[in-house]
């Protein structure tokens, strides 16, 4: 991304004059929430959608990786493609390959068919979302304009996951399931027919792409998460699950290697050698592992267990939101006196015990009395953490390099929320057949010959057998998710070396730019 670019070659003087700049940002913005609230949108519908297509559990986290593994794999090359090319075709194209891709996951007839669907729409977000960003540089003059800018586009990023979980509920329950995809197609061509009227070209920048290097990393992110998920179905001896994790040691070979090498890297590995970036790349790693498995197990368990409707899922989840934005508050004010590190340690270990106090649900629990408590606390901790690791990811970084500092945080928290998702749901699948193992014998004792048919023939067990073993899978998916942060926690406490007193000298390296 680059800072340097002039507002007034590229047709704006960074004033808002009338309302060209403010429809601009308007279009940005509007792109950034449709990015952003898909993933949560979808989540809402995920019972929907396996009871519609026949995904299995352990499969159905395919709806979410396919998305994640191409949005988080491509986005730094999305950037400079716009860098390169211009930044508002870029962006149009990305937009528009997004409403393609929900089109087509809409009328999918099958999981094939939706998770290539859902891969396509990683793609078109990756070329969208960092593109997005960098032209709010090139049309607000850096300053109180450009700032102002950057605080909507957070807001709308905070916001996107809220939003995801309304319309969600609300487009499964009012319509079916498919709207939550169809919803994107009428907003994407808006978007991009508003963007070619009020967004200005930027200028381009030669440079290299690294497509090997994006494509490498990407695929060898999609063999590991693949071997986890085929041995959560056919075990760690199986052919196929080998082969994958044999198949991604040699790609994220391959890609370090060619990392190395290239003269403008997709993924700057120098990055790493600043002992608290480095720090903060490995505790997003980690809370994005716990954080993607808790909403998709949390969301099975709400609406399969306690019988949740799409619509009150939804506004079940809509408290995390609140107290993630109380936490991320906090953080900001107490952060001159105390430092980051405080926060960020403090912020691992609640995330950690609202897993733990997860791990406690069982068939009998209630909204209230079991789920409500621990989401909080866990909420918490992400609000806490969320502020210092975006402003330690960005310190001591050069102006030209800070596009690819919080590039490389977003993409931790995407292909770390797929990793993290794919290691749980073979966690599931283990303990799940395990409890399947003690339930089946139980049930066969007292079920008629009428329900023995009928588990013959479909292989699923009625309630309560069969939310028993939902819920002893997910309650072990939760005591991993818990050790992930409790990792987490371990690398702020040792990791992280910064005091209060160096803070001004971080906060005057770059506003964060990416959310």
């Amino acid at each position: 991304m680059d800072r340097n670019a002039s507002p007034t070659r590229n047709g704006t003087d960074g004033k808002v004059r009338g309302n060209g700049n403010g429809l601009a940002l308007f279009v940005i913005a509007s792109c950034q929430l449709m990015v952003v609230l898909d993933i949560t949108i979808v989540n809402i519908a995920l019972p929907h959608i396996q009871t519609g297509l026949g995904f299995s559990t352990e499969s159905l986290s395919w709806v979410v990786n396919a998305y994640t593994l191409t949005f988080g794999g491509l986005l730094l090359l999305g950037g400079r493609t716009g860098d390169i090319l211009g930044r508002k075709r870029v962006f149009i194209s990305g937009v528009l390959l997004f409403g393609l891709a929900s089109l087509l996951g809409g009328l999918a007839q099958n999981a094939g068919q939706l998770m290539g669907a859902r891969a396509l729409q990683g793609v078109g977000g990756a070329i969208a979302s960092p593109t997005a960003l960098a032209l709010i540089t090139t049309t607000f003059r850096e300053g109180p304009a450009r700032n102002r800018a950057f605080g909507v586009f957070a807001a709308v990023s905070a916001a996107g996951g809220a939003v995801g979980l309304l319309a969600g509920g609300v487009l499964v329950e009012w319509l079916n399931w498919r709207w939550v995809l169809f919803v994107n197609v009428p907003i994407a061509v808006l978007i991009a027919l508003a963007a070619v009227k009020v967004l200005h070209e930027s200028e381009r920048h030669a440079g290299h792409f690294d497509a090997a290097g994006a494509l490498l990393g990407t695929a060898g992110m999609v063999a590991l998460v693949y071997g986890f998920i085929r041995a959560a179905q056919d075990g760690w001896r199986d052919p196929l699950t080998l082969g994958s994790f044999g198949a991604a040691v040699v790609l994220l070979t391959l890609f370090l290697v060619d990392e190395r090498r290239s003269p403008q890297p997709i993924t700057p590995l120098h990055m790493f050698a600043d002992r608290n970036r480095a720090g903060t790349y490995g505790i997003m790693l980690m809370l994005a592992c716990a954080i993607f498995g808790m909403f998709f197990f949390l969301t099975l368990f709400v609406q399969n267990v306690l019988g949740f409707s799409p619509l009150r899922a939804g506004l079940a989840f809509l408290p995390i939101s609140a107290i993630i934005a109380v936490g991320a508050g906090c953080a900001s004010q107490l952060l001159p006196r105390f430092g980051p590190k405080p926060f960020m340690v403090t912020g691992a270990l609640c995330t950690a015990a609202g897993l733990a106090w997860l791990t406690q649900t069982d068939i009998h629990s209630t909204y209230l009395g079991s789920i409500l408590g621990p989401m909080l606390v866990f909420g918490l901790g992400m609000g806490l953490q969320f502020v210092s690791l975006t402003l330690m990811a960005l310190s001591n970084v050069p102006d030209r390099e800070s596009g690819a500092a919080s590039g490389l945080l977003n993409t931790m928290q995407q292909v770390g929320g797929s990793l993290g998702l794919s290691i749980l749901v073979t966690v599931f699948g283990t303990a799940s057949r395990n409890e399947a193992h003690t339930q089946i014998p139980a049930f066969m004792a007292t079920a008629t010959p009428g329900q023995r048919a009928a588990f013959r023939r479909t292989g699923m067990l009625p309630d309560p057998w069969g939310d028993q073993i939902l819920t002893s899978g997910v309650s072990a998916a939760f005591v991993v998710g818990a050790v992930f942060t409790l990792a987490g926690a371990a690398i702020a406490l040792f990791a992280i070396q910064v005091r209060p007193s160096d803070l001004e000298r971080l906060q005057g390296s770059h506003a964060p730019t990416a959310v």
